[in-house]
This record gives C-alpha cells, structure tokens and sequence, in this order.
C-alpha cells in the first residue's frame, strides 16, 4: 500500500508534460503556419536591402582607401617597412589592434539575425509566393553574414596601415620623394590603368555620371565586377599620384552593387532606382564621414526628388555605411575643428562674390575637362590630337601621368587626392601665392589626369580647387577689411562647399556636407548664400554654352504613342494558365493585352507575374487570363509618350494597352522597352549628324 501513493503525482506530472507538449506543439504548428503566409514585397524589403548595400558601400570605402594606402606605399618605397621595424614599433602596432573599431556588438547582433532569417527561409515551405520570400530571406541574411566575414579583416587590415607607414602626411613626404620617382610614378600608373581598362570602356568616366544616366534611363543596370575594377583602376591612379577624387569610384561601386542586388532580388524599375541611389548615398556618406550629406546627395543628385518612400532605404543605407566606415577608417573628421564665426552681417556681401567665384571655377572645371577628352579622342585642333587618339589607352594615360608629375613640381596640391592641404588652408595656413597656384594646377591636373583615360572622381578635387580659391579670396579680403571679415581659413571651407555645390549643380549637397565636416552651425548661413549663386551660376553657364539637343523628355513630348507601339492579338479572359505561359514566353515584348468576358481590352499579364505560380503545378488547372490580369486605363494612341511613361510609373507596371480602331482584330501594346529603344535610336542618330546625345550637364557631375 505504501507503494501506491507516488503514482497520482507520477501521472499528474505526465498529464502536465503531455498538455505542456501539446501546447508547444500547437503554438510551433501556428508559427510555422504564419510563416508561410508571410510576404515580403518590394516596398517592404527595401530598407533592408538598402541598410545591406550601405555595409558594403562602407566596406567598399574601407577597402578602397586601403588600396590608395597599398600604391602610396610602393610609391614612397619599402624601406620605410624596415625603418618602422628597426624603430621597434612593434608595440605600436599591437596599440593599433587594440584601439581599432573591432566593434564586436555587430557580430553579437548582426549574426544572430542572420542565422535568425536562413532557419526562417529554410523552415518556410515551398511553393508559389512562398518560393520568392524564402529566396530574399537567404539573399539577405547571407550579404549580412559576408558583410561581417569582410568587416573584421578589413579592420586589421587598416590598423595595419595605419603602422607601417601607408598613411602619409602629404606635406611632410612629398618634398623628400626623388624627383625621379615624381615623375615615373604617375606616368606607370596611368599606364597600368590603362591596360587595365583597355578592353573595358564602359568603366571610363568619373563614376557619378554613369550612375545619373542609369537611373535617368530607367536601365538600372551597373554591373558589379565593372564596379570592382573602377575601384582597382582609381586606387591605383589616386596611389601613383595622379590627381583624382574617391568619391565617383565608390559611388559607381556602391551602386553597381547595389544594381547587382536589386535585380537578384526582383525589385521593379522605380525600386532599383531607389536602391542605386542608396548605394550612392552611402558611398558618399562612407568617404566623407557626412551621413546627412551622403542621403542628401542621394536624393538631389541622383534621384533629383525628394519624397517620403525612398527617405528610409536612403538614410538606413547612409547610417550603415558611415558606421563601417567609421569602424575601418576611424571616427575622426577629415576636416580639423576650426573656430568659426561670422564677424558682421555686411560679410555676406563677401561670401556672395566667393559664390560667383566658385561659380565660375566650376564652369572652368566642366569646360576643361571636357576639352581634354575631346583632345586625347581626336577632336582637337591640330595634329597632335588625332595622333593621340590612334594610341593606346595606356600611353594616352601615361602621357596624362608625365603631366601631372611635371604639375607637381610647381604645387604639391597635384599629388593624388590633395586632402592635406584642405585643413591647411582651412587653418590659414598657406600664403596668397601657394593658394591660387594651387587651385589653377589642381585644376588643370585633374582635367588632365581623368580627361587622359585616368580613373577617379571630379568630386573632391573640386572640394580641394574651392577651399584653395576660398583661401585666396579671404586672404584678400581680410587684408582690405580686416576689422568686419574673418580670417582667411573660413572662406576656404565656404569656397569648399561652393565649388562642390557648382561642379554638381547641387546646392544642398554642398550645404550639408560642409556643414557636417565643419561641425559649425555659424558657417550654414554663408554656406547658403555660396552654394546657392555659384550653384546656379555654372548651371547657368553650363546649360548656355551646351549644345541645343532635345532632351528625353522633349523626344517624349513630341511623339505619340502610334509611332512606337506594337500591334499583337491579345489574350481571352478564360485562356488557360498553361496556354497563357507558352503564349507569354515566346511573345517578344513578354507583355500581352488581356480582354474581358465582353471582349473588351482589361488590361495586361506580363511574364513576371508567372513567377509566383509557375512552380505549383496544383494552381494551373485553377486559374486563367483573366486571374493575372493587371487592370489598366487603355493609352490612346495620340497620347505622348511621356504621358504614358507616367502611367506606367503610377500603375508600376512595363506596359500598357492601347486602344485601336473597332473591328480590328490586334490590340496596340507600348512597353518601356520599346520607348527606351526609341529613344537610343534617336541619340544615335543625332550623335551620327555630330550632336551630342548629353548635354554637359549630364556628363560632368
């Protein structure tokens, strides 16, 4: 009898243990039931995959300016390896590791998630619109598990540099360097980019234009190895001396990533729009240090709009990519801290003529620029130009690179990217003479350095040429009045923002990322009156002297509908899926018109729609035409084609129907890809009669 008494708490205990199972079964089954009515739009993914190409925009930044720091260090020689060595700053180096940005509360968070998403993805079962969620699931959690994998290094890798003597004080090194080695480093270096970019001439170029243009067109499309060598092609330049910025090689390798991205995770048209301009955004953001300025740029440089739906993938993408940044490359500001303030009210008079200055400069820059490019590709006068264009790439670089070097002997502001020299002129350092030397040699050196077949960006050296123009122009003017004007360190930074804010007919660009770098809130109001006259002024300028080309828009404008549509038979209502497949797949445009039960146009069923059931066979004895259809206004065919480009951004879609006369048995189809051709048409045969198919303001950003 002693024995009996444990068993009802025995079975109490099992009874507990069965229903506490049953419960977890239950609420497991629930979860793994929600999971698989889970749906990730476009829309709704996009923040996410602009905060993962802002990681690797900021990789992208880290590596890159630890390439520049690799050439630089091959050009002013090894030896300096052995002399840190024999120095015994081997604890300078385990000082390094310990103080760098190792940040381990990314991988504390960022890997969890990420293991988080792949179960998810490989939890959630397959078929139909569960296929799409699981592929952007596992797409996304292994760029953020790569983007941890790459971090890391990365920061070894530059605590590294940082010690044996990779990063150079450009004032300090360049006077010792053989004049030589002044000369032979650039000229090897344009050589090397030369051959390298021999066999690939879409990744000629300044890297920001490109990035305008795919968005511009709708293309989208900047493939990611291109991206790659754009950035070995310009750490290479910018390393061997030549005078080049960091900026367009990140934001063409920010993108092209970016695009890359985008395409694999099936985003529409207007989202890999946005998600371009992310990785732009963040490739600026990630150079600068300027997260408000990298968004900024994004917005009214590349997209040209500002509007609430791409300010979150934008700032996330501009957030992530200063954090790594920051984590690889340091915290610290590329500008010094310099007091600043404005002295009287009647000084803005002043900070007006430096707008008009830098307007000016700027206009300069474009004009020379493009001069130099036309002389190295036979458009020149004379017969030395189209002697130079019958050579190849890489001699026409090198010969670029012998300029530059023989530049660099009058100004040492030539030598690579010149960002030493900004803090100087900032702090009011560098004397009258030294300061406009400097902005005309800066100039003319990187119009010959890119316009040579050199690679880099416009975007700084426009920063460097405003801060030396700045500087003089404050010189001079506190000289005459030194009682209500300040020294002459403030203009330089005013005239920063102002020849950047010119060269990309951006004034708030130049703004903000002025105002970031400064760390002054008294500079905004001269930055303002600056940026927005020398802004305007070379647009002005720029805009007057181009060629009278019609614009894409004017093309549109111009033409209606009839003359670019197809004429195809559209689809019935009950047209079976397996029917409407074989019938989309060998359609050329991969769109057709659907009708209605009364035999009237509906709307459209394009390919894409086939992805979210082509896979589950049980749907297609279920659904017909009309289940896909995308209902649509019918186009007319006198309507223009940018009224329709319109609906189609309204309505997200390709294509559009458009109506035809009664009693004919084909529907009218337009789709972008018909408009884009007949736009390509068109500048190619306005480039054939010697028009240019862009104007100067669309190439020079």
């Amino acid at each position: 009898m002693k024995g009996e008494g444990p068993i009802p708490d025995a079975a109490r205990r099992r009874a507990l243990w069965l229903r506490l199972r049953a419960r977890l079964s239950s609420l497991l089954h629930d979860l793994l039931q929600a999971s698989n009515r889970l749906r990730l739009p476009g829309p709704s993914v996009l923040p996410v995959a602009g905060a993962v190409v802002g990681l690797y925009s900021g990789l992208a930044a880290g590596i890159f300016a630890n390439l520049i720091g690799l050439f630089t260090g091959l050009t002013f020689g090894a030896a300096e390896l052995t002399h840190t060595l024999r120095r015994g700053q081997l604890k300078s180096l385990m000082e390094a590791f310990s103080t760098a940005g190792w940040h381990p509360e990314y991988a504390i968070i960022g890997t969890p998630l990420a293991l988080g998403a792949l179960v998810l993805a490989r939890v959630i079962q397959p078929g139909g619109p569960r296929d799409e969620v699981k592929r952007r699931l596992k797409l996304l959690a292994l760029l953020a598990l790569g983007a941890l994998a790459l971090y890391y290094p990365l920061v070894a890798l530059a605590a590294l540099n940082s010690v044996f003597g990779h990063s150079h004080s450009l004032p300090e090194t360049l006077p010792h360097l053989p004049w030589w080695l002044m000369l032979l480093a650039p000229t090897l270096g344009g050589m090397a980019v030369g051959r390298l970019l021999r066999d690939k001439p879409e990744t000629h170029g300044h890297g920001v234009p490109e990035v305008v243009r795919a968005v511009k067109s709708g293309a989208n499309v900047l493939p990611a190895d291109r991206g790659v060598l754009k950035l070995l092609a310009s750490a290479i330049t910018i390393g061997s001396g030549g005078s080049a910025g960091r900026e367009g090689p990140i934001v063409y390798g920010g993108a092209a990533f970016a695009s890359s991205v985008g395409r694999v995770l099936g985003f529409s048209r207007r989202e890999l729009s946005i998600l371009l301009a992310c990785g732009a955004g963040a490739g600026i953001s990630a150079s600068f240090n300027a997260p408000i300025a990298g968004a900024v740029f994004a917005m009214e440089i590349i997209l040209r709009e500002f509007e609430l739906r791409v300010f979150s993938p934008i700032i996330l993408a501009s957030v992530a990519g200063t954090l790594v940044s920051q984590g690889v490359l340091g915290e610290s500001p590329m500008l010094r801290r310099v007091p600043y303030e404005l002295v009287s009210g009647g000084e803005v008079v002043a900070y007006a003529g430096l707008g008009i200055g830098c307007g000016l400069l700027a206009f300069a820059f474009v004009r020379l620029l493009h001069g130099v490019e036309h002389y190295f590709h036979g458009r020149g006068g004379g017969r030395l130009s189209p002697w130079l264009a019958r050579r190849p790439l890489a001699m026409r670089a090198g010969l670029g690179g012998l300029c530059t070097g023989l530049l660099a002997f009058l100004s040492p502001t030539v030598w690579g990217s010149g960002h030493d020299y900004i803090n100087l002129a900032a702090m009011g350092r560098l004397p009258f003479l030294f300061l406009v030397t400097a902005c005309v040699l800066k100039l003319v050196a990187t119009a010959l350095t890119i316009g040579s077949g050199g690679s880099g960006g416009t975007f700084f050296p426009a920063a460097v040429i405003g801060a030396m123009a700045g500087g003089a122009f404050g010189t001079l003017v506190h000289y005459f009045f030194p009682a209500s004007t300040g020294p002459s360190g403030a203009y330089a930074l005013v005239g920063m923002g102002g020849a950047v804010a010119a060269l990309n007919r951006g004034p708030l660009t130049g703004m903000m990322m002025l105002y970031e770098l400064s760390g002054n809130h008294d500079i905004i109001l001269p930055l303002m009156v600056t940026c927005t006259i020398a802004s305007a002024l070379c647009h002005y300028l720029t805009e007057r002297k181009s060629p009278k080309v019609q614009s894409d828009l004017d093309l549109m404008e111009g033409t209606p509908v009839r003359a670019v549509m197809a004429h195809v038979l559209p689809v019935p209502a009950g047209t079976p899926l397996r029917a409407l497949t074989d019938l989309l797949l060998t359609s050329e445009a991969g769109s057709l018109p659907v009708l209605d039960t009364a035999g009237h146009v509906y709307g459209i069923v394009q390919v894409e729609q086939l992805r979210a059931v082509w896979r589950d066979e049980s749907v297609y004895p279920l659904l017909v035409a009309s289940d896909l259809a995308h209902k649509l206004p019918l186009l007319s065919p006198d309507a223009d084609l940018a009224h329709a480009l319109r609906v189609m951004d309204q309505e997200d879609v390709d294509a559009l129907p458009v109506s035809t006369p009664p009693g004919n048995p084909t529907c009218g189809l337009l789709t972008r890809g018909a408009v884009r051709r007949f736009l390509v048409a068109q500048h190619a045969k306005a480039h054939s009669h010697g028009d240019a198919p862009f104007s100067p303001s669309e190439a020079a950003h």
